[in-house]
């Protein structure tokens, strides 16, 4: 039997996705226990004690200064800036992108312009934004709008034009407009396309949001990360960034339960 049409049972599937994190929690144990073994001390691998510590102070005890509880306080200052980002994205994309896909005079006007926009490092441009829209929240939306939205428009754009070209031609040959097209026949088919490219572009949305929020915030995820790495609080950086990743992975699972829900015919399509 070859290798490539082997599968793994549904058990061992599981394990086998268990196991680098298993194996990671294993040698962060091992790690920390040899070095607070020299240094007990050392803060650059705490103990597990003191995370639970950390994160009890941070999730389930207000500030004495703000009165808040810093850990959802920052989440919600940093989930407000990270969806309104990704929303106007998404609205971006799902406007240019059908346009850019469906037609060419747009395609030839807009496709260039989208493919240079999308190469430039938005992180670069983060000094620019600034300086031109201040130091508040629309600079740090904008940031994640510039840096999602040409990469969501561009694979919307190709994904239309990737349909078959008999579906635009039976639909023409029954009388249906442009637009008509554009909303009965080709939405529905890149819909899921745009969710999958969603899920891809959470990873780096947080990027721009963390970069951002470390110049110039007074309330984030990624301002308290950077606030406390001048003390070397590894107690409250492990924390904070695991809860972004288990932020990450639930609007990933998310997203994709939702395509699965609205499109359950993008299933079949992959051969799931």
């Amino acid at each position: 039997m070859r290798l490539i049409n082997v599968r793994p049972r549904r058990g061992t599937a599981v394990l086998l996705a268990c196991l680098p994190f298993v194996v990671l929690a294993l040698a962060y144990l091992v790690g920390s226990a040899v070095r607070l073994a020299e240094n007990p001390s050392d803060k650059l691998l705490p103990a597990l004690s003191t995370i639970a510590q950390t994160v009890k102070l941070y999730a389930f005890t207000a500030d004495r200064r703000t009165g808040l509880y810093l850990l959802w306080s920052d989440s919600a200052a940093s989930l407000g800036r990270l969806l309104a980002g990704i929303g106007i994205a998404t609205t971006l994309a799902l406007l240019l992108g059908l346009l850019n896909g469906i037609l060419p005079v747009v395609r030839a006007v807009l496709a260039p312009f989208v493919a240079v926009v999308s190469m430039v490092p938005p992180l670069a441009l983060l000094p620019i934004l600034f300086i031109v829209l201040g130091l508040g929240e629309v600079s740090k939306v904008t940031l994640i709008v510039i840096g999602v939205a040409p990469i969501l428009i561009r694979d919307l754009a190709l994904s239309a034009q990737a349909l078959p070209r008999e579906q635009i031609i039976k639909a023409e040959t029954l009388s249906a407009s442009t637009w008509l097209i554009a909303i009965r026949v080709v939405l529905p088919q890149v819909l899921p396309r745009l969710i999958d490219s969603l899920r891809l572009q959470i990873g780096p949305a947080f990027l721009f949001l963390i970069a951002a929020e470390a110049i110039s915030a007074d309330a984030g995820l990624g301002y308290r990360i950077f606030l406390v790495r001048r003390y070397l609080s590894m107690d409250v950086i492990f924390p904070y960034v695991a809860w972004i990743t288990l932020l990450a992975v639930a609007m990933d699972l998310g997203l994709t339960a939702l395509r699965r829900r609205i499109f359950p015919w993008s299933e079949l399509e992959r051969g799931r």
